[in-house]
């Protein structure tokens, strides 16, 4: 069997401990959510439209942006621009998980990229290139996430001004540092060391003197673009996956 499609499946067991392992942080996302349910009832917006909002979005840095341009006259285009500017990583984030995911039918895989995030995505990533089964680790933690995110957003509806700037206090980088930690996780090569100095880099000069968010899609680019033309040393550019560490069930 193709090793990716041998990865491609995931069971329940998997999906509980991605939910498990995810927890802690999400914990804090909650708490970025209390923020954000108090921040949009503030606009006028009702608690219905904020729900929705939270559970088909699910992406909390356009969604405060959006709340920025919120008004009676809403500037659609500017709108539509910025949240594409901001969750453009997403889009890098479907194309690395595509081999596994292209064994999937369309709903259920269409259904686990509704829950994705930068920490469920690094977690899985990691765990794929360790050449284990990862989509049900990315399921478990993608609903960890969101479940948190949507039980903050109801909370602050009601009760957000216990924490009204979480940024005083840090939350703002909880994310951060785990991402961070998991990069340091992963793979410790001089290619992969360039690549990441060359998105940073990159990243930093479009954050100085690009538009606003432009340096996430900068800086996803330069350093995708950079490994398409580094390729790996190795006989098969999927040799590392060769030898899963989990049969299927």
């Amino acid at each position: 069997m193709d090793t990716y499609a041998a990865q491609a499946k995931f069971s329940a067991a998997e999906t509980w401990l991605g939910f498990k392992q995810l927890l802690p942080l999400s914990f804090f996302v909650g708490a970025f959510g209390l923020a954000f349910g108090l921040a949009a009832a503030q606009t006028g917006l009702s608690e219905v439209e904020i729900a929705w909002m939270s559970a088909l979005v699910f992406a909390g840095t356009s969604q405060f942006a959006a709340l920025d341009m919120w008004g009676l006259q809403v500037p659609l285009m500017p709108l539509v621009i910025t949240t594409f500017a901001i969750n453009a990583r997403h889009l890098l984030m479907g194309a690395t998980l595509y081999p596994w995911l292209r064994y999937l039918p369309p709903l259920k895989r269409y259904g686990l990229m509704l829950f994705a995030s930068d920490a469920n995505w690094a977690m899985a990533m990691q765990s794929f290139y360790k050449g284990e089964r990862a989509l049900g680790l990315f399921f478990g933690g993608g609903l960890a996430i969101w479940s948190c995110w949507m039980l903050g957003t109801g909370i602050g509806l009601y009760f957000g001004s216990a924490i009204e700037d979480p940024v005083s206090i840090g939350l703002d980088m909880v994310l951060g540092c785990f991402l961070l930690a998991m990069l340091l996780g992963g793979r410790k090569d001089s290619r992969t060391l360039v690549i990441w100095l060359v998105a940073g880099s990159c990243s930093m000069l479009a954050y100085w003197w690009l538009p606003a968010n432009s340096h996430v899609v900068v800086g996803a680019l330069s350093g995708g673009l950079l490994g398409s033309i580094w390729m790996e040393n190795s006989a098969s550019p999927t040799s590392h996956l060769e030898k899963p560490k989990q049969d299927s069930p």
